[in-house]
């Protein structure tokens, strides 16, 4: 049998870890944390995604946990709606559900080791870093110039314990920041972002509670309403990260998915789908041809594509985050 070192067993490393062909692959999973995490955003799975989850076996058990979400608005920054969408063909499911679901999905022959890998371990026949926008896989193989490179922005995001208003869903484009409201099973998720000199690590949440009421003080009565009753518990803040574009995803035995690969602004909210996508066309590939014409193929298909939408996003985030050309866009 093929042995397959998985660093990182978030959305990307877990979903991998499920698809493989556990009658070809002796599969090791690498992760630090002893214990999912149980605060998270929501995340929206676009159809490519789903068809990812169907072949990981889950699709079901998401939409079970899935809010209901039909329709939004993006709006002003004072609530206003500039455009109406429809989101009958996503499918909403919070992190902490997705991996959870995924997590169960792996089966009993994986081996699971708890620990940070800070070098590539030696000895596998394939290594894929899925270790996400700081991947030591990355910086260990693909060298010191793919690190991670800070925005100037801030993330954050919580859930408040409370059912959402239908007609406070969408997005809010304010100067130079952004709001974001919707459904999730246990309430309402909100997710929030801005320049900020937080940070970059070690962020206090309260502290970054006070800092976004004040920020947000004259925006409309839906966001304010939101941010009062958020607590420092069911919050998450850090400043967002990227990558620069890779030449290849692939180098010698080592392949990198998910951030690791392409992390990208939020603004699209494509990176989880992304993560997904990336898992199943590589187990799928893996799994049905000889492991080099798997990893070339895999490269081909996947790079071109998350880094445009990579691209995309960025640029989404430059336009909804516009301060100077703020009117013009509006």
């Amino acid at each position: 049998m093929e042995s397959i070192s998985i660093i990182g067993g978030g959305i990307a490393g877990l979903a991998l870890a499920a698809c493989l062909d556990h009658s070809r692959f002796e599969v090791t999973v690498y992760e630090k944390r002893p214990e999912l995490p149980v605060v998270g955003t929501v995340l929206a799975m676009w159809p490519n995604a789903q068809r990812a989850l169907e072949t990981v076996g889950i699709l079901e058990d998401v939409r079970r946990c899935s809010p209901a979400v039909s329709s939004g608005a993006l709006r002003n920054a004072a609530g206003a709606p500039w455009v109406s969408f429809d989101e009958k063909n996503v499918v909403a499911v919070s992190r902490v559900d997705l991996l959870r679901l995924l997590d169960a999905a792996v089966p009993d022959s994986v081996r699971r080791i708890t620990r940070r890998v800070e070098t590539v371990p030696s000895g596998a026949d394939l290594v894929v870093g899925a270790d996400g926008v700081h991947s030591a896989v990355r910086r260990s193989v693909w060298g010191a110039q793919t690190s991670a490179r800070l925005t100037p922005y801030l993330a954050v995001r919580g859930v408040v314990p409370s059912p959402v208003n239908p007609d406070h869903v969408g997005e809010y484009w304010g100067r130079g920041d952004l709001f974001g409201i919707g459904p999730i099973a246990t309430g309402t998720l909100w997710f929030a972002s801005y320049r900020s000199e937080l940070g970059p690590t070690g962020i206090d949440v309260a502290s970054t509670l006070e800092e976004a009421r004040r920020r947000y003080s004259g925006h409309g009565p839906a966001i304010r309403q939101v941010l009062a009753g958020a607590t420092p518990g069911l919050t998450l803040a850090q400043r967002i990260w990227t990558i620069p574009l890779l030449r290849s995803y692939v180098r010698g035995n080592t392949i990198l998915i998910g951030d690791a690969a392409h992390a990208m602004t939020p603004n699209l909210g494509r990176g989880a789908c992304e993560s997904l996508v990336d898992a199943a066309t590589l187990a799928g590939l893996l799994n049905t041809r000889p492991r080099a014409e798997a990893l070339r193929t895999y490269d081909r298909s996947r790079r071109l594509r998350t880094q445009g939408i990579s691209l995309a996003s960025s640029a989404m985030g430059r336009v909804a985050l516009a301060e100077t050309a703020q009117p013009l866009r509006d």
